[in-house]
């Protein structure tokens, strides 16, 4: 059984809108990072993965099994909605046993299981606890518990990380590098940070298409040479931000320090050092992709 899942002509529509085009993937055992702006068509590609979805076109295998065979795709693939929840009134540990006796799991079996994973996502001193009192954190670890009762080959998550805080964020971003030792993840997001943190291959997605498919290497190299700094008045913000394509800025007193991408700088500018999300906001560029708004932030780095 290939540990990989690989896609070729994907296609998929809404009745007349055509939500996926022509996707062409190969995604290998390991961290996979799926990236894109809300409404790019992530979800959609995963739901189809996950066989929720019917695809219109094209051909799919999941660890050398056609996406056809929806009954032995689910049994390797576990996944966690971005609105995945669960009865408020359960406790955690009943939670996880009605879904492990819904998947089948013998009572040996799903004793220790549970056991394990509450283990696992850090979950074990909230066993008891309902799932209406946790916080937003706990309930994406439990998701992630969930997802991993049946032992997938292949983990899906969709916007994990989205509205946790920072220390909630990093904590479920290495719960998800620690499983992907032996099985297939795929983390979507919009959220660049956790790509960069935890995924070596990744795809950019835009408007149900893949407009970047290689690693994360590969993209920061590409950025090389076209990311610059310039201090600037406060006064010269608004003339700048039409002239330049803005991954960053923070205020300085009466200055302020813009991050751009530029082929051609302009007098005065210093050049930087990429990382992901000056790479990601140039691919977004060159594909005529509107980036996200950046509003100063105070104080010095």
């Amino acid at each position: 059984m290939k540990d990989q899942i690989e896609i070729k002509g994907l296609n998929k529509f809404y009745g007349k809108k055509q939500a996926l085009r022509n996707v062409n993937l190969t995604i290998r055992q390991g961290m996979f990072g799926l990236l894109g702006p809300n409404g790019a068509g992530k979800t959609t590609f995963m739901k189809v993965l996950v066989t929720l979805l019917p695809r219109k076109e094209g051909e799919i295998t999941v660890c050398g099994i056609p996406i056809e065979n929806r009954a032995e795709i689910r049994r390797i693939i576990g996944y966690l909605p971005q609105d995945f929840s669960m009865y408020p009134s359960m406790n955690v540990a009943e939670a996880l046993d009605y879904l492990a006796i819904l998947s089948g799991l013998s009572g040996p079996v799903r004793r220790e299981r549970i056991e394990r994973l509450l283990a696992r996502v850090n979950l074990t001193e909230h066993r008891h606890k309902k799932v209406g009192a946790l916080s937003g954190g706990m309930k994406r670890r439990l998701g992630v518990a969930q997802a991993l009762l049946n032992d997938p080959k292949v983990l899906i998550v969709d916007e994990p990380t989205a509205g946790l805080d920072p220390e909630e964020r990093v904590r479920l971003r290495n719960l998800l590098a620690e499983v992907a030792g032996d099985r297939i993840v795929i983390l979507s997001t919009h959220i660049v940070g956790d790509i960069e943190a935890a995924c070596e291959d990744i795809a950019i997605m835009d408007q149900g298409q893949v407009i970047y498919d290689g690693t994360v290497e590969h993209l920061l190299d590409a950025a090389e040479g076209q990311v610059f700094t310039i201090t600037a008045d406060k006064k010269e913000l608004p003339r700048l931000k039409s002239e330049l394509a803005i991954t960053g800025m923070h205020s300085q007193g009466q200055k302020t320090v813009l991050r751009f991408l530029s082929a051609d700088p302009p007098p005065g500018a210093v050049a930087g050092e990429p990382n992901m999300e000056d790479a990601y906001m140039l691919y977004l560029h060159k594909n005529g992709i509107a980036a996200p708004s950046r509003e100063p932030e105070e104080g010095g780095r």
